[in-house]
């Protein structure tokens, strides 16, 4: 009698990263709901007729079958088998001014993500931001950014609680000023300290809508406080990052510019 050939449950998946493996094939970093950042050999994606070329793009949800290590690759690296969109509702197509917010996310998945570690509930706030952004103006953006900066902190374990001072465990109360760090997690306000401030009723609505896993909630107390999260937000992630830089923002910084000189 013949093996049954085992068969793959299709992986719900994003593209965050390609680049080429030879003339025909392209090397693909996908999140995926249930198994976390995956690295996939495309063999013949870049092919004129193959069906692939067209459904390997960014911020285009897609239903994927991954198989065996592929061969001449390292290790860590599976043929991808097939891909094809997952549906119409749940591919957005962000418009050329949101672009650069989309990279911003797969950046930040590409550096603090660990490959194989599945955070289902992350990968449910990427595909809502990306929902998000399809139809966001300026403001509305950075209120997406901010929110989606703190669910991954949260998610890989970088995020203290919010409702206490880290060292002390006492709780926060809401009049008074408090500062984030990244080494020390929430501190008294320390005048002597360059880090912004934030008043604990700051904190303690971003940590409700945290604990009850509310995107929505999340964005409106991210919208209104804004202008004080953003540097804080801004310090951390470089922090964790060990990288004052990002690429994406450099890009993003020198468009502007040349924009700008326009």
């Amino acid at each position: 009698m013949p093996t049954a050939r085992r068969v793959t449950a299709p992986l719900d998946a994003y593209v965050l990263h390609r680049y080429d493996w030879s003339e025909t094939s392209l090397i693909l970093d996908l999140f995926t709901r249930s198994k976390g950042r995956v690295t996939v050999a495309a063999k013949g994606a870049k092919r004129p007729y193959s069906q692939l070329r067209s459904v390997l793009l960014p911020f285009q949800r897609l239903s994927a079958v991954i198989g065996k290590q592929a061969e001449e690759a390292q290790s860590d690296v599976v043929t991808l088998r097939s891909a094809e969109w997952a549906g119409v509702d749940a591919t957005p197509v962000l418009p050329p001014a949101r672009l650069f917010a989309g990279f911003y996310l797969n950046e930040l998945l590409m550096k603090l993500l660990a490959r194989g570690d599945a955070h289902p509930l992350l990968f449910d706030a990427y595909a809502a931001t990306l929902r998000s952004l399809a139809t966001s103006d300026d403001f509305a953006e950075q209120i997406g950014l901010r929110a989606f900066e703190l669910v991954l902190l949260k998610a890989i374990g970088l995020l203290p609680e919010l409702d206490r001072v880290t060292a002390t465990q006492q709780r926060l109360q809401p009049e008074a000023d408090y500062q984030w760090l990244g080494d020390r997690g929430v501190v008294d306000a320390d005048p002597h300290l360059p880090a912004a401030r934030l008043p604990g009723g700051d904190l303690l609505e971003i940590d409700a809508a945290l604990r009850d896993n509310n995107l929505g909630a999340l964005h409106v107390a991210c919208a209104t406080r804004l202008d004080r999260l953003k540097p804080v937000l801004r310090s951390l992630v470089h922090y964790h990052l060990g990288s004052p830089s990002l690429r994406t923002r450099d890009v993003m910084r020198d468009a502007r510019q040349l924009i700008g000189g326009r």
